[in-house]
């Protein structure tokens, strides 16, 4: 019997011919990632009384989490970040303003192929767009990793979900993901490595795939892998920091859970408050008062996902008593939305353009929610308080629908304008 893609990349990283799910192999990953909060594990790693890295040339850290810092604290933060950057001699280093740390992996080329990235970051498991093994770990793991530049892993169960078909139109990837979520719940991928395939997958360009192995996280996923094909390489040529080897699954591996999904089924989705897979079709909800509208994060925020808003915000107005909140994922999806108009089309429909970064999506700043109000969001998260407030709620949709939503002022799909 053959490996699934997890078991295939851990079996090679340890050294070994095979491996099983449950077995605990020792890696070395090839990037440690980690944002604002690499100022916390440089206190942990300091206690571990090692002077340097292992392995310096194998940390990233970018700051995007509260930036520009909107407290003392977090800009004291970001400096002690920047010390230790000089200090230790850390290359990839991306100061505030660059963009969310998944969608600098990727864009910089430093998620690749065949790799195994772990982040002290929960929605690690985004790298897999561009096939690598992308793995969420705590604070303390990665002080760990900075120490000895290896990792216990435990080698995951697998899921299949194979995707077949082609997405309707006005259907998103963000669709497909709440589908599945509402489908398997919270837990349904506990620890797993959800692989994903077929001919609507293959049919995504690599910003609608990178919303699937992102938002995978809330369904407990320790990783989460497409397979990469001609539009990765053509993407990772200039890109690409090192040389790397794709790795795919075998044809005879064995899946715990094997799925089958036809795309022409799926419809525009909200996940409502306070829980991710609390699913209902956008039809169930509509109506539904908007105070806020936020079109961004590292799910939806690439140039794609703000193609599709400002071609439902052209020509219209934010609905009066409802705000827009748009913040591209990165400073190069910000350049190229600024050239191709989009911008410019948010603010003249009265919505605001913040810097790259990750806003109001844990509740830190450009954009917290009031006592009371409802935002509807492109981000992954709903949980009460995600937004900085707890007595607020929070909707997930689409680009699509966020845009309609601001527009009518209540959930709506383009559609129904």
């Amino acid at each position: 019997m053959g490996m699934t893609f997890a078991e295939k990349v851990l079996a090679s990283k340890a050294g070994l011919d095979r491996v099983v799910p449950g077995q605990i192999v020792e890696i070395s990953p090839d990037v440690a990632l980690s944002h604002d909060n690499a100022a916390a594990i440089y206190g942990i790693f300091k206690k571990i009384g090692v002077p340097s890295l292992a392995r310096p040339e194998t940390v990233v850290i970018i700051l995007d989490h509260a930036t520009p810092a909107p407290s003392t604290n977090h800009a004291e933060n970001h400096r002690i970040i920047r010390q230790l950057v000089k200090e230790q001699g850390i290359t990839h280093f991306y100061d505030v303003g660059e963009g969310i740390c998944h969608q600098i992996l990727v864009e910089k080329g430093l998620a690749l192929p065949g790799e195994v990235v772990l982040g002290s970051d929960s929605h690690t498991p985004h790298a897999g767009v561009m096939g690598a093994l992308a793995a969420g770990i705590g604070r303390s793991e990665m002080a760990s990793i900075w120490a000895t530049g290896a990792l216990w892993l435990r080698v995951p169960e697998s899921m299949r979900i194979t995707v077949t078909g082609q997405l309707p139109e006005g259907v998103m990837s963000k669709d497909l993901a709440l589908q599945v979520i509402g489908d398997l719940g919270a837990d349904g991928a506990l620890y797993m490595s959800v692989e994903w395939q077929g001919e609507a997958i293959a049919a995504l360009d690599l910003s609608a795939r990178a919303t699937l192995p992102n938002i995978m996280a809330e369904m407990g996923a320790k990783n989460s892998f497409l397979p990469p094909d001609q539009k990765v390489l053509d993407y990772l040529q200039a890109r690409a920091q090192r040389p790397f080897a794709v790795v795919l699954p075998d044809a005879d591996a064995r899946y715990e859970v094997d799925l089958v999904y036809d795309a022409s089924d799926i419809r525009p989705m909200v996940a409502r408050p306070h829980s991710v897979d609390n699913v209902a079709p956008v039809a169930q909800v509509a109506g539904t008062r908007v105070d806020q509208a936020f079109i961004g994060t590292c799910t939806n925020g690439r140039l794609e996902d703000l193609a599709a808003a400002a071609g439902v915000l052209k020509g219209r107005h934010v609905a009066p008593g409802t705000r827009l909140v748009v913040i591209p994922a990165s400073r190069e999806v910000y350049l190229q939305a600024l050239r191709a108009g989009y911008l410019q089309t948010f603010v003249e429909a009265g919505g605001m353009v913040e810097s790259p970064g990750c806003g109001p999506c844990m509740g830190n700043h450009l954009g917290v929610p009031a006592v009371g109000e409802v935002s509807i969001s492109t981000a992954n998260r709903n949980f009460q308080g995600r937004m900085g407030t707890k007595d607020s709620q929070v909707y997930l949709a689409s680009p699509l629908v966020v845009a309609a939503s601001a527009v009518a002022g209540k959930i709506a799909h383009p559609a129904d304008l």
